[in-house]
């Protein structure tokens, strides 16, 4: 399935159903006042947060949502039919804004949570409502009330607690298949990672987490560079990053290069994500010449990081616990 993360989609709830113009029609009672019921509402256009769905692919083809208009109210004091709802799912995570004005609407992130985005219009009123002591017989009613139209821009910002970031092929998919079950796409070859891929970590002690292996990113990613820019927002939702660089890469007469490439993206995209919390992780330390690389990388960093190889599971494990435990210091402190 491709990956969707943005859609734009038009809605419209009902209209109002018309009030009744009707009078009572009954033997014996050739004058009868006036009964007719009021118009049933318009249906509302509801958002509605489903666990089921991950992404926004049940919008490419499907670009309008209309809830139906109420019906007329009727004789007899009856009120018409409201119009049924319009439902739209999304997956956790969605952000809702005005297409025209860009102004946020919502931000829907947990699974069974709803809002009304359009309220159908209400019912006009039967003739019976306007009776008075001067104006016994009256022959008018109400219209119905118009719904609301507007066009919504959707936006998928994933949902993870570790987002791995890191220069194309720095083995972020195979280490979140190392992690977890997940199983995304590997190769030797730049921009693997379309999009972004989930998966659930399980830790020998405490809660799982959620880690997301976003696609790579390359300088100028944050101006719209390569394949990384569009998934920048997926990383704003992340607890803490998991910074992997290619020991067998790194350039010994700029150790820091790939790192410090990254975190001048991060930083130019927003300050929320030049300010996360991260754990630097040198991976590919099975590969010739990564050792002494590596140490190079060490004498210019003067800070903490961790040695794996993601392919051989070494280290992996002390990562993951590391993880965990970052993770649940977080949760506490919030």
């Amino acid at each position: 399935m491709k990956f969707i993360d943005e859609a734009v989609i038009d809605i419209r709830s009902g209209n109002g159903g018309r009030g009744c113009v009707s009078f009572r029609r009954e033997r014996f009672i050739p004058r009868g006042g006036p009964d007719g019921g009021d118009g049933g509402r318009g249906g509302h256009v509801i958002f509605k947060v489903s666990g089921r769905k991950r992404t926004l692919s049940h919008f490419r083809h499907k670009k309008h949502f209309f809830a139906r208009n109420g019906a007329p109210g009727m004789g007899k004091q009856k009120t018409g039919e409201n119009g049924a709802d319009m439902l739209i799912e999304v997956p956790p995570g969605v952000v809702i804004t005005d297409a025209g004005t860009q102004s946020p609407i919502r931000d829907m992130t947990e699974p069974g949570e709803s809002f009304i985005a359009a309220f159908g219009g209400r019912g006009g009123r039967g003739n019976r409502r306007f009776k008075t002591s001067t104006h016994r017989a009256p022959r008018f009613a109400q219209p119905g009330e118009p719904g609301q139209a507007m066009s919504l821009k959707l936006e998928l910002k994933l949902l993870a607690d570790a987002g791995l970031i890191g220069l194309p092929n720095a083995g972020k998919s195979t280490l979140i298949g190392a992690m977890s079950s997940a199983r995304p796409k590997t190769g030797a070859y730049p921009f693997t990672t379309l999009f972004p891929h989930l998966g659930v970590v399980h830790t020998e002690w405490g809660e799982p987490f959620v880690a997301a292996d976003m696609p790579g990113l390359i300088k100028g990613a944050s101006q719209g560079t390569g394949l990384g820019f569009k998934f920048l927002r997926h990383i704003e939702r992340t607890r803490i990053l998991l910074h992997l660089i290619d020991a067998s890469e790194i350039d010994p007469d700029s150790p820091l290069e790939a790192y410090r490439t990254i975190r001048k993206e991060l930083a130019g995209h927003s300050a929320n994500l030049a300010g996360k919390k991260e754990i630097v992780v040198l991976n590919k330390m099975d590969l010739p010449g990564a050792r002494e690389k590596a140490g190079l990388f060490q004498s210019a960093f003067q800070g903490d990081f961790f040695r794996i190889s993601a392919l051989a599971g070494d280290g992996v494990k002390r990562l993951i616990s590391e993880t965990a435990g970052r993770l649940d210091a977080l949760n506490e402190r919030d």
